[in-house]
């Protein structure tokens, strides 16, 4: 048995939540990938996985394995990285397209420091909301939020982000602060229409074993971000964003958040996608490695990025233009 590529199939499906998913990223067949972790489970004598028809489960003992191996196999890529860079420098353009909020507050901030650290590589950096725009098409590596369909592509879900329902203190003082989702209904609610079109009045809440799926309402609704904050900051509803896109008005006071006890459910995963090539270039492997630690690291310095975002696109996503609350009225 390779017990190194035996390791980073595993890590693989540790990651990816499926054997499918390991696949797909090591750009190898699922029986290959079920074959060697099969032998590595048999070898260590435990069982690694708990295997579903939705996919697979780290068992604890794949939970102990997985946190001993991943520095093992950071410091090997390390080490092989330090050695190709010493024989030549990485070079060439990449081009690179993102959703609007995921290129403004977290590759675009980010970026400085992967070209201190690879100068000789060029990004053609294009900023999209969807695989169907017309600057999608070329692009090398793409980030997207949904549940976009790329046959052509390596696909990675790397998480979700982490949401908040927020307004304005003025907002708060004047109409009272929810104790409850289910008080949101009797709020002013300022809504988004994502880019398929789709109304998102349907915001749903987890606490502990309670689940809460409320249709919120309010004056205004728009398919632009920024119309609905400027509008929320403004003190005239409350609204629902990631918290990595509000950081800087909520350390301001600008907003203030609420319902901190529950999780606020239903939001896009972040998706990233590239061509099968381009891995196998320098530039190529080197930028989707340096997105893919940066999500993990903002995952770890305050919980932006859960590590198991759903894989199912939800009922209301399915039903086209109209609203989410469809699904409910429905009984989808």
């Amino acid at each position: 048995m390779d017990k190194l590529r035996a390791l980073q199939y595993f890590v693989a499906a540790a990651e990816e939540g499926s054997f499918a998913g390991a696949a797909r990223r090591l750009e190898v067949s699922v029986p290959a990938v079920q074959k060697l972790l099969g032998s590595l489970e048999r070898s260590l004598g435990v069982a690694l996985f708990e295997r579903n028809v939705h996919g697979v489960k780290l068992t604890t003992s794949g939970a102990t394995y997985l946190d001993c191996c991943r520095p093992l196999l950071g410091e090997l890529g390390a080490a092989e990285e330090a050695l190709s860079q010493s024989a030549e420098r990485p070079s060439g353009l990449l081009t690179v397209a993102a959703h609007p909020q995921i290129a403004h507050h977290i590759l675009l901030p980010a970026l400085p420091v992967f070209h201190a650290r690879y100068p000789d590589i060029q990004l053609d950096f294009r900023v999209v909301n969807r695989m169907s725009d017309a600057d999608a098409a070329s692009a090398d590596v793409l980030l997207l939020h949904g549940w976009p369909e790329a046959s052509d592509f390596v696909h990675r879900r790397l998480g979700m982000a982490h949401a908040l329902i927020v307004a304005a203190p003025e907002y708060w003082a004047s109409h009272g602060i929810p104790t409850h989702p289910r008080d949101l209904a009797g709020h002013t609610c300022l809504l988004m229409r994502n880019p398929a079109g789709i109304l998102l009045d349907l915001w749903e809440f987890e606490h502990k074993a309670e689940k809460v799926a409320v249709t919120v309402n309010g004056w205004l609704s728009s398919n632009g971000r920024e119309v609905v904050l400027d509008a929320v900051i403004a003190g005239q509803g409350i609204g629902r964003f990631s918290e990595v896109t509000t950081r800087t008005h909520l350390q301001s006071g600008r907003l203030a958040p609420v319902l901190l006890d529950w999780e606020v459910k239903g939001g896009p995963p972040i998706n990233l996608l590239y061509r099968p090539n381009v891995r196998r270039m320098p530039r190529g492997r080197l930028f989707i490695d340096f997105v893919t630690q940066l999500l993990r690291e903002l995952a770890a310095g305050g919980g932006a990025l859960p590590h198991h975002p759903s894989a199912e696109r939800p009922s209301w996503h399915r039903r086209g233009y109209g609203r989410a609350s469809s699904a409910l009225r429905s009984g989808m």
